[in-house]
């Protein structure tokens, strides 16, 4: 890591030295890695850097190496910075606090709070009933803290799928009906009344657990921006089960999702017609994530019985 990296962190923190830790993973298609730096002379014991440089040459799993799929990454990576610069949530939806941010030509850092440290140490790759209630309350809370905020700065449209700026994926997709709707489902979506900020990749591992499970921290804002709130609520529940327990488990987690959502509106919000919207917004932002899925990876184990489902309802919806 360059000193001046070095020193922003020391300055940033108040410390006297730092040593360099493990790394805690690589950024996707390469763009870089996240590293947990040791302090000394100060009252952390370390912090998490996520450090993004821009490779010369990217290497996406999928194979997607085009120059919108790079601009999308940079983008997304301002978006991160400006997020962690200028917004904060509460206890009830908890992000690690930023402490520096910089940037300079192609390379771009962030100096998070370790949230191991503060008692979010867990990470699950699979999930009981209370870890997936408790990531439902934290985007139930997110979701009504932004409710009816405009997203300065993010994206004007949450999420990594969004359609505008999928149209390589568009382009890919074998479904013909699917295809044709796509504009049409994410026009309906973008005109919802009830409009919050979305966490945007609201997937399993992108929770931090603590030791019981029952409390949780989130990380990972590259793709927040504006929306529906039942997109991040579909992406999780597909993140978390398979198509057998979606069907038997979705109804019940809903309910608690909007149990939470209610508990944590202002007063002044009409709650039913927001339950009302999202609820018939749900195979909608469902079908959404099905039509990037079916153009980005046309194998992928999401791409299942419940998802063509829904998607079919939603079809059939749209003929009416």
């Amino acid at each position: 890591m360059k000193q001046e990296y070095q020193d922003l962190v020391l300055q940033a923190c108040g410390a006297s030295s730092l040593r360099v830790g493990a790394k805690i993973q690589t950024l996707w298609s390469g763009y870089g890695e996240i590293v947990r730096l040791h302090l000394e002379g100060c009252d952390r014991p370390s912090v998490v850097v996520k450090h993004v440089k821009f490779p010369e040459e990217a290497e996406h799993p999928g194979g997607w190496n085009t120059d919108q799929s790079h601009r999308r990454k940079v983008r997304s990576y301002q978006v991160e910075t400006h997020w962690y610069q200028n917004y904060s949530t509460n206890q009830s939806c908890r992000i690690p606090a930023c402490l520096a941010a910089c940037s300079h030509g192609d390379e771009m850092l962030i100096v998070l709070e370790d949230l191991d440290v503060v008692g979010y140490d867990q990470r699950r790759t699979s999930v009981k009933d209370r870890e997936i209630k408790a990531c439902l309350s934290w985007l139930a809370h997110f979701h009504a803290l932004f409710l009816g905020a405009a997203p300065e700065g993010l994206w004007p449209v949450g999420t990594y799928w969004h359609l505008e700026t999928r149209p390589d994926e568009l382009e890919a997709m074998d479904d013909a009906n699917l295809k044709a709707a796509a504009g049409n489902i994410d026009r309906i979506l973008n005109e919802c009344r009830f409009k919050t900020v979305v966490h945007g990749d609201a997937k399993l591992a992108n929770f931090c657990f603590s030791q019981s499970g029952q409390d949780v921290a989130a990380v990972d804002f590259q793709y927040v921006g504006g929306g529906c709130g039942m997109k991040d609520v579909v992406y999780l529940l597909g993140s978390c089960m398979e198509e057998r327990e979606c069907e038997k488990r979705v109804p019940g987690l809903l309910d608690f999702y909007f149990t939470e959502l209610k508990r944590s509106v202002k007063k002044d919000v009409d709650f039913a017609a927001l339950e009302e919207e999202w609820r018939e917004m749900f195979a909608f932002a469902w079908t959404d994530f099905h039509r990037f899925l079916l153009g980005w990876m046309p194998g992928h184990w999401k791409i299942n019985r419940y998802s063509k489902q829904l998607t079919k309802e939603v079809l059939n919806k749209l003929r009416l």
